[in-house]
Protein backbone atom coordinates (compact mmCIF):
# COMPACT_ATOMS: atom_id res chain seq x y z
CA UNK A 1 0.00 0.00 0.00
CA UNK A 2 2.69 2.40 0.35
CA UNK A 3 4.36 1.38 -3.16
CA UNK A 4 0.97 2.76 -4.72
CA UNK A 5 0.77 5.75 -2.52
CA UNK A 6 4.65 7.15 -3.67
CA UNK A 7 3.81 6.03 -7.17
CA UNK A 8 0.67 8.42 -6.12
CA UNK A 9 3.26 11.45 -5.51
CA UNK A 10 5.62 10.84 -7.90
CA UNK A 11 2.65 11.15 -10.43
CA UNK A 12 1.17 14.17 -8.65
CA UNK A 13 4.23 16.03 -8.91
CA UNK A 14 4.90 16.40 -12.35
CA UNK A 15 1.20 16.78 -12.85
CA UNK A 16 0.73 19.63 -10.48
CA UNK A 17 3.36 21.10 -12.45
CA UNK A 18 2.77 20.78 -15.44
CA UNK A 19 -0.77 22.42 -14.84
CA UNK A 20 0.90 25.36 -13.15
CA UNK A 21 2.90 26.04 -15.46
CA UNK A 22 0.58 25.45 -18.43
CA UNK A 23 -2.02 27.90 -16.58
CA UNK A 24 0.83 30.96 -16.63
CA UNK A 25 1.66 30.28 -20.72
CA UNK A 26 -2.19 30.23 -21.29
CA UNK A 27 -2.70 33.19 -19.13
CA UNK A 28 0.64 34.99 -20.02
CA UNK A 29 0.62 33.77 -23.55
CA UNK A 30 -2.28 35.36 -24.44
CA UNK A 31 -1.05 38.47 -22.61
CA UNK A 32 1.26 38.46 -24.82
CA UNK A 33 -0.70 37.74 -27.72
CA UNK A 34 -2.93 40.96 -27.19
CA UNK A 35 -0.47 43.00 -26.47
CA UNK A 36 1.91 42.09 -29.52
CA UNK A 37 -1.24 42.78 -31.99
CA UNK A 38 -2.29 45.81 -30.15
CA UNK A 39 1.03 47.68 -30.79
CA UNK A 40 0.93 46.31 -34.10
CA UNK A 41 -2.26 47.81 -34.80
CA UNK A 42 -0.32 51.12 -34.87
CA UNK A 43 1.23 50.36 -38.07
CA UNK A 44 0.31 51.10 -41.45
CA UNK A 45 0.29 47.17 -42.84
CA UNK A 46 -1.91 45.88 -39.91
CA UNK A 47 -4.88 48.07 -40.77
CA UNK A 48 -4.61 47.78 -44.16
CA UNK A 49 -4.68 43.31 -43.31
CA UNK A 50 -8.23 43.67 -40.48
CA UNK A 51 -9.22 46.67 -43.43
CA UNK A 52 -11.25 43.63 -45.11
CA UNK A 53 -12.37 41.64 -42.74
CA UNK A 54 -14.15 44.85 -40.96
CA UNK A 55 -15.25 46.08 -44.28
CA UNK A 56 -16.75 42.58 -44.97
CA UNK A 57 -18.41 42.47 -41.58
CA UNK A 58 -22.35 43.19 -40.74
CA UNK A 59 -21.40 43.79 -37.08
CA UNK A 60 -18.50 45.95 -38.02
CA UNK A 61 -18.31 47.66 -41.41
CA UNK A 62 -20.42 50.53 -40.15
CA UNK A 63 -17.10 52.03 -37.99
CA UNK A 64 -15.41 53.09 -41.57
CA UNK A 65 -18.44 55.43 -42.02
CA UNK A 66 -17.66 56.97 -38.98
CA UNK A 67 -13.51 56.69 -38.81
CA UNK A 68 -10.48 56.27 -41.14
CA UNK A 69 -9.02 52.87 -41.33
CA UNK A 70 -5.79 53.37 -39.14
CA UNK A 71 -7.85 55.31 -36.61
CA UNK A 72 -10.04 52.48 -36.40
CA UNK A 73 -6.83 49.94 -36.45
CA UNK A 74 -5.61 52.69 -33.54
CA UNK A 75 -8.55 52.20 -31.26
CA UNK A 76 -8.41 48.64 -31.65
CA UNK A 77 -4.69 48.52 -30.48
CA UNK A 78 -5.82 50.57 -27.54
CA UNK A 79 -8.86 47.95 -26.42
CA UNK A 80 -6.33 45.10 -27.14
CA UNK A 81 -3.83 46.43 -25.07
CA UNK A 82 -5.88 47.42 -22.31
CA UNK A 83 -6.91 44.11 -22.17
CA UNK A 84 -4.15 42.06 -22.14
CA UNK A 85 -2.72 44.48 -19.69
CA UNK A 86 -5.50 43.63 -17.65
CA UNK A 87 -5.22 39.96 -17.69
CA UNK A 88 -1.90 40.38 -16.83
CA UNK A 89 -2.96 41.78 -13.11
CA UNK A 90 -3.88 38.64 -12.32
CA UNK A 91 -2.18 38.15 -9.28
CA UNK A 92 -2.67 41.62 -7.70
CA UNK A 93 -6.15 42.33 -9.33
CA UNK A 94 -8.18 39.06 -9.77
CA UNK A 95 -11.18 41.12 -10.38
CA UNK A 96 -9.71 43.85 -12.89
CA UNK A 97 -8.11 40.29 -14.66
CA UNK A 98 -11.66 38.50 -14.93
CA UNK A 99 -13.31 42.16 -16.60
CA UNK A 100 -9.88 42.27 -19.11
CA UNK A 101 -10.73 38.93 -19.99
CA UNK A 102 -14.52 39.03 -20.77
CA UNK A 103 -13.65 41.65 -22.73
CA UNK A 104 -11.27 39.37 -24.92
CA UNK A 105 -14.06 37.35 -24.55
CA UNK A 106 -16.59 39.45 -26.00
CA UNK A 107 -13.86 40.43 -28.81
CA UNK A 108 -13.01 37.25 -29.91
CA UNK A 109 -16.55 36.14 -30.23
CA UNK A 110 -16.75 39.13 -33.10
CA UNK A 111 -13.60 38.48 -34.73
CA UNK A 112 -15.22 34.58 -34.98
CA UNK A 113 -17.97 35.98 -37.14
CA UNK A 114 -15.84 37.15 -39.56
CA UNK A 115 -15.56 33.23 -40.24
CA UNK A 116 -19.21 33.77 -41.74
CA UNK A 117 -18.67 36.93 -43.47
CA UNK A 118 -15.03 37.53 -45.21
CA UNK A 119 -14.55 36.84 -48.54
CA UNK A 120 -11.94 33.90 -49.04
CA UNK A 121 -12.30 32.42 -45.47
CA UNK A 122 -12.82 29.07 -47.76
CA UNK A 123 -10.17 27.40 -49.41
CA UNK A 124 -11.35 28.04 -53.60
CA UNK A 125 -12.30 24.75 -55.12
CA UNK A 126 -12.88 22.69 -51.82
CA UNK A 127 -15.06 25.07 -49.87
CA UNK A 128 -16.12 23.77 -46.27
CA UNK A 129 -14.36 22.74 -44.58
CA UNK A 130 -11.62 24.13 -45.80
CA UNK A 131 -10.32 26.92 -44.45
CA UNK A 132 -7.92 29.01 -46.80
CA UNK A 133 -4.29 30.02 -45.07
CA UNK A 134 -5.30 33.60 -44.99
CA UNK A 135 -8.00 35.01 -43.90
CA UNK A 136 -9.48 31.66 -42.60
CA UNK A 137 -6.91 29.73 -40.98
CA UNK A 138 -5.61 33.68 -39.53
CA UNK A 139 -9.53 33.88 -38.25
CA UNK A 140 -10.04 30.36 -36.60
CA UNK A 141 -7.03 30.75 -34.07
CA UNK A 142 -9.47 32.63 -32.25
CA UNK A 143 -10.90 30.05 -31.37
CA UNK A 144 -8.14 29.05 -29.29
CA UNK A 145 -7.99 32.53 -27.74
CA UNK A 146 -11.30 32.60 -27.17
CA UNK A 147 -11.05 29.98 -25.04
CA UNK A 148 -7.68 31.15 -23.13
CA UNK A 149 -9.65 33.85 -21.94
CA UNK A 150 -13.21 31.72 -21.24
CA UNK A 151 -10.57 29.94 -18.52
CA UNK A 152 -8.24 32.95 -17.55
CA UNK A 153 -11.68 35.02 -16.70
CA UNK A 154 -13.44 31.68 -14.85
CA UNK A 155 -10.05 31.36 -12.85
CA UNK A 156 -9.96 34.98 -12.24
CA UNK A 157 -13.42 35.13 -10.98
CA UNK A 158 -12.95 32.07 -8.78
CA UNK A 159 -9.60 33.89 -7.23
CA UNK A 160 -11.74 36.90 -6.93
CA UNK A 161 -14.32 34.96 -5.28
CA UNK A 162 -11.41 33.56 -2.56
CA UNK A 163 -10.34 36.91 -1.95
CA UNK A 164 -6.59 35.62 -1.37
CA UNK A 165 -5.18 36.70 -5.08
CA UNK A 166 -1.80 36.08 -3.13
CA UNK A 167 -1.57 32.72 -2.44
CA UNK A 168 -3.76 31.48 -5.31
CA UNK A 169 -2.28 30.16 -8.64
CA UNK A 170 -1.42 33.04 -11.15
Amino acid sequence: MATGAMETNTTVAPAHTLENVGASVIRYGLVAVLLWVGLLKFTAYEAEGIQGLVANSPLMSWVYGVMSVRTFSAVLGVIEILLGLLIALRPVAPKLSAFGSIGAIIMFLITLTFLLSTPGVWQPGYGFPSLSPMPGQFIAKDLLFLGAALWTAGEALRAAGRGNSASSRA
